[in-house]
């Protein structure tokens, strides 16, 4: 196994494009992803991968099976129907292992989770200040996750929590309303209908989760994790690919995949993953995209214990994530030859 990774890791400085030559006739080996919505840019470095043929380099057969309104792509994970899986932040993870379900994540590509709170450019001074907003929009998940650990954390009160249906109209009447987002989705939908959006990055208020993490099934990482390797680096490449070179042939799946996105959406996108650094940040600076701190998966377990997710010991976050497969700074060859 030690050899393969290493003559692997050779072939990917030595190749022209940063990945290793597979030959013409070689068997492609059969995976199946699952997202957790419909395409978009947040999937980018996945759609890049597939679309520039790099996973077909890493000789993989890999199709991408979007989840949606309709579709729940994760209990296909554990069921043997997908091997791969697009989950959220490590809440997923927790509940898994608290779950006896038995799948782990394998890397996490964005750094920062791109949660956040929007309020109306001058409403509010500051983030600490959004504790006195009568109303704050939260939708059923974020209630029962960085809604608790705000209130632990950062002394917001239920009295302020109403439904978030997804529909900004109210935030757009209301100067002093404020409601939940993601980074690179509600706020340019205000812009668009004409108001100033001040946004609040969880992350910077501590919410220290990764965020689209990828997940695979625990006998996978055991007896196939070549297959796992392959799949995470292919990603990874896909990832540098998508945020520094020619995004051309990502944006061109994304559509085809899902006809409701536009280039410039998909674009938008981008641009607030590089504004407040989501992606290819922190750790991921010197040991690659998808790069994991287990110290800091357990810094946040323990935050979550405060915030009365869960109880002290109850989930062995090694159990939840591994770094096994990330981590290796020879994959930022990628990112030195497209100049940056």
């Amino acid at each position: 196994m030690q050899r393969r990774t290493l003559l692997s890791l050779i072939a990917l400085l030595g190749s022209a494009g940063g990945m290793p030559s597979m030959g013409a006739a070689q068997t492609l080996e059969k995976v199946s992803f699952g997202t957790n919505w419909r395409a978009q840019g947040g999937h980018g470095g996945f759609y890049q991968a597939l679309a520039d043929g790099t996973y077909k380099r890493y000789g993989l057969d890999v199709e991408i099976v979007q989840g949606g309104p309709q579709v729940n792509n994760r209990p296909l994970l554990a069921a043997g129907k997908l091997d791969f899986l697009m989950a959220g932040n490590l809440l997923h993870s927790f509940d898994n292992v608290k779950n006896g379900i038995p799948t782990v994540a394998v890397a996490a590509f964005f750094q920062r989770d791109p949660q956040i709170l929007m309020a109306h450019e001058g409403s509010y001074k500051d983030f600490a200040a959004l504790k006195t907003a009568k109303t704050i929009l939260i939708g059923k998940d974020g209630q029962f996750s960085y809604w608790q650990w705000l209130k632990s954390e950062h002394g917001f009160r239920d009295e302020q929590l109403k439904p978030y249906n997804f529909n900004i109209a109210p935030f757009l009447q209301d100067k002093m309303m404020v409601q939940q987002g993601y980074a690179s989705s509600e706020p340019f939908t205000a812009q668009s209908q004409g108001a100033k959006p001040r946004v609040f990055l969880l992350a910077d208020q501590g919410w220290s989760t990764y965020s689209t993490t990828v997940e695979t099934r625990n006998d996978l990482v055991a007896k196939q994790p070549e297959k796992v390797r392959k799949f995470v680096e292919a990603s990874i490449i896909g990832w540098y690919n998508f945020l520094y070179g020619d995004r051309k042939p990502a944006i061109e799946a994304i559509r085809k995949a899902n006809p409701e996105m536009t280039e410039a959406l998909i674009n938008n996108e981008v641009e607030a993953f590089m504004k407040l650094n989501i992606i290819d940040s922190g750790d991921a600076l010197s040991k690659g995209i998808g790069a994991i701190d287990m110290q800091r998966v357990q810094g946040f377990y323990d935050k979550m214990v405060k915030a009365g997710l869960y109880k002290a010991g109850e989930v062995d976050v090694r159990k939840a994530i591994t770094d096994q497969f990330v981590n290796k700074a020879a994959l930022l060859e990628t990112k030195r030859k497209l100049g940056k």
